[in-house]
C-alpha cells in the first residue's frame, strides 16, 4: 500500500478497464473524470476527445491512490495530473511502460509486454464475450474498423459452434 504500489495498481486497473492508449493514460487530469456516470474523458490520436466507461475496480483503485495523495476525485481540480511520479510531476510514458512491463512479466510468459498488452486484452475479451465490433472500435478510439479487426481472433471451438448453430447443414 505504498504510493508507487497504489499508483501502479490504479494504472493497471484503468488500462484494462478502458483499453486506453499509453499517451491517453499519462495525460489524464482529475477533471477528466465524470464520477456520477463513471466516464472518463480522454484525448486520443489527432486530438480527438472521447468519453469511455471505466469499471468499479478501476474506480476503487484510483480512489485509494488519490486518498493516499490527500485528494478526492470529486475535487475536479483543473490540470492536476492523475498519475504522478514520486517527485509530484506528471508520470512519463517511459516510466509507465517500465512499470507495466515489470508487473506483466510476473504473471505471464513472453517477450512483449506493456500497456498495449492490456489494451489488446481489453478488446479481445470484449469481442470474445459478444461485444459489437463497432462499439469496441469507439471504445478504443479507432477511426477505421480495420484497426479494430486485429483483435477479432476467433477460437476454433467458437467457429465450430457458430457454424453448427447458424449454417443449415452445420449439424
Amino acid at each position: 500500500d505504498s504510493f508507487i504500489g497504489l499508483r501502479d495498481r490504479a494504472m493497471l486497473e484503468l488500462f484494462y478497464s478502458t483499453g486506453m492508449r499509453l499517451r491517453e493514460l499519462v495525460n489524464i487530469n482529475l477533471d477528466d473524470f465524470h464520477t456520477e456516470s463513471q466516464l472518463i474523458k480522454v484525448t486520443g490520436k489527432g486530438g480527438k476527445e472521447r468519453l469511455i466507461p471505466y469499471g468499479k475496480r478501476a474506480l476503487s483503485s484510483i480512489e485509494k491512490f488519490l486518498k493516499f495523495r490527500g485528494i478526492q476525485l470529486s475535487a475536479k481540480e483543473v490540470l492536476v495530473p492523475l498519475f504522478i511520479n514520486s517527485k509530484g510531476k506528471r508520470i512519463s510514458p517511459r516510466t509507465v511502460q517500465r512499470r507495466i512491463k515489470m508487473y506483466l512479466k510476473t504473471v505471464a510468459d513472453g517477450e512483449r509486454f506493456g500497456p498495449h498488452t492490456l489494451r489488446h486484452s481489453f478488446a479481445t475479451h470484449l469481442l470474445s464475450r459478444g461485444a459489437d465490433i463497432r462499439a469496441v472500435q469507439e471504445l478504443l478510439g479507432h477511426s477505421s474498423l480495420s484497426s479494430t479487426q486485429i483483435y477479432t481472433h476467433i477460437q476454433p471451438g467458437k467457429m465450430k459452434k457458430v457454424h453448427q448453430q447458424a449454417h443449415p447443414h452445420g449439424s
